[in-house]
């Protein structure tokens, strides 16, 4: 580690995502030799070993309680239905996250700096500020869902808020074990995915889900006009925007020789192995849980109501205590999940305010300062919601909608970045991928565009309320078309744009 500079004991020289004597070295990075910088090296099992983490940190917002939430309600009211649009919607992430990857290995610099590069000053707030409000959004679940698996594992004891606290603290353990290195980091996510696999596959294997409808369901498409909104929540789900600015920082933790574009194509084939291995994991999680509320609750009158805090409590009645009772092992895959996901929001959001703001603070302040963003407003949600479970389900929709909201601000960057050759150089992506990429987007677009459409004609009463709305929507369109046009702007169109301001807040 590079020593701190005593004079300006809350300021780093430069905002990185990681320091050099932070990162993991590559066996063969920056060796010299006759060794052909165009040429991909040879397939390694220790190379393998040594990129694989990212990938598993990235894929754990796909293990948020959002998505557990996502699952349970797909599996109790659409049955076996919609696996195979999990599978899929597993895939279109997988993409995504790929795409956010190749950016950040093939420029060494992660998206959220990018963005501060390329968008003039007003963009890039506006950029930052539905970035911060789509991460408070996924951490106010994140933390409420590690809230409601304390309860349950404290019979009651624990009031949502004093959950809340406790889990406001496991930024002291990422600060903790930070400082430890990056690998020792990884290896702690690892072990609560572990947690969470064993959980929810130990509860697969106690209800004992019909294996051919799993199979039926997976490889037949089929969608009724009363699934439709589960439907849409589970591809809503998979796109968490702030895991897209996560990732493209996450790889540069491994030493990567930028000089050599074997050594770029070599870290970017790693990585997709990792990241493709981490989200079938996570794919294999979700199915366990979607199966268990199909097998459980799909045709029963409690179906519809069932939710994240009251999951637990239709699982014991449905299935009984035993030795060890179902509703326990649900709260412990909860609070891996919560806890898990609650950290990797901290490390996103280092990354989001360093990389928009040029705010070039020590981690520790920056994780300090990311963290209260989210526990206030959570901290009161706890106080207000902790009796009421219809209205902590009513707020779940709404940060469900908040988080939609902002999709499109960070898949059109991405995705006009990564097609720039002045930014991508030879990496840039091809036509056939850009435009399976574009396809992509815009489907992902449209159904939370949908569920937007959905939402607001049901909770939008009133004209004042109604003219906000309509208003916002307004601006919130012009917006996205500013960034669409922008990206596919010729460059010496966008030579005689005013000069940006890219100056670092101190």
């Amino acid at each position: 580690m590079p020593p701190e500079d005593n004079r300006q004991p809350l300021l780093s020289d430069q905002d990185v995502a990681y320091e050099s004597g932070e990162k993991v070295h590559i066996v063969g990075v920056n060796e010299t030799g006759d060794e052909d910088s165009l040429g991909v090296p040879p397939f390694s099992w220790k190379k393998l070993w040594l990129f694989t983490g990212p990938g598993f940190l990235m894929s754990i917002a796909f293990l948020d309680p959002g998505n557990l939430e996502g699952d349970l309600q797909a599996g109790a009211i659409a049955g076996y239905s919609l696996l195979w649009l999990l599978m899929w919607a597993t895939a279109i992430g997988l993409l995504v996250q790929l795409l956010s990857a190749r950016l950040g290995v093939a420029t060494g610099r992660h998206l959220a700096e990018l963005c501060r590069e390329e968008y003039p000053t007003w963009a890039r707030i506006i950029l930052w500020v539905m970035t911060e409000l789509a991460l408070i959004g996924a951490d106010i679940q994140e933390v409420i869902g590690s809230a409601i698996a304390l309860k349950i594992l404290t019979n009651g004891a624990l009031p949502l808020w004093a959950g809340v606290v406790i889990t406001a603290c496991d930024c002291f353990v990422f600060l903790f074990l930070e400082n430890y290195g990056v690998r020792k980091l990884e290896a702690f996510f690892a072990v609560l995915i572990a947690i969470m696999a064993v959980s929810f596959a130990w509860m697969f294997g106690q209800t004992k889900p019909s294996g051919t409808e799993l199979l039926l369901g997976i490889l037949i498409p089929k969608l009724g006009s009363k699934t439709i909104k589960q439907a849409v929540g589970i591809v809503g789900c998979i796109i968490m925007p702030h895991n897209v600015f996560l990732h493209s920082a996450l790889v540069q933790s491994r030493e990567i020789d930028q000089s050599k574009k074997g050594r770029v194509q070599e870290a970017l084939n790693y990585y997709s192995i990792e990241s493709a291995a981490a989200l079938l994991i996570s794919f294999i999680i979700n199915l366990f849980v979607t199966t268990v509320f199909a097998k459980a609750f799909y045709g029963t009158e409690v179906a519809d109501s069932i939710g994240l805090v009251n999951a637990g409590q239709y699982l014991q009645e449905k299935f009984g205590g035993g030795l060890f009772p179902i509703l326990y092992i649900w709260a412990i895959g909860l609070l891996a999940a919560g806890q898990s996901s609650t950290i990797t929001g901290t490390y996103a959001g280092q990354f989001i305010m360093g990389g928009f703001l040029n705010l070039r603070l020590k981690k520790w302040m920056r994780a300090l300062i990311t963290r209260s963003f989210a526990i206030v407003p959570t901290m009161i949600v706890a106080l207000i919601f902790d009796t009421s479970e219809s209205a902590l389900d009513e707020l779940n929709e709404w940060l469900n909608v908040l988080q939609s909201i902002q999709i499109p601000f960070a898949l059109i960057p991405l995705l006009c970045l990564v097609s720039k050759e002045q930014i991508m150089g030879t990496f840039k992506i091809g036509s056939v991928l850009k435009t399976v990429a574009w396809l992509v987007a815009v489907l992902v677009m449209v159904i939370n565009g949908y569920l937007l459409l959905d939402f607001f004609s049901e909770e939008v009463t009133g004209v004042m309320f109604t003219s906000i709305v309509f208003a916002f929507t307004g601006a919130y369109i012009a917006f996205i078309i500013y960034l669409v046009a922008r990206g596919f702007m010729p460059s010496a169109w966008r030579r005689l744009l005013p000069p940006k301001q890219t100056q670092g807040i101190e």
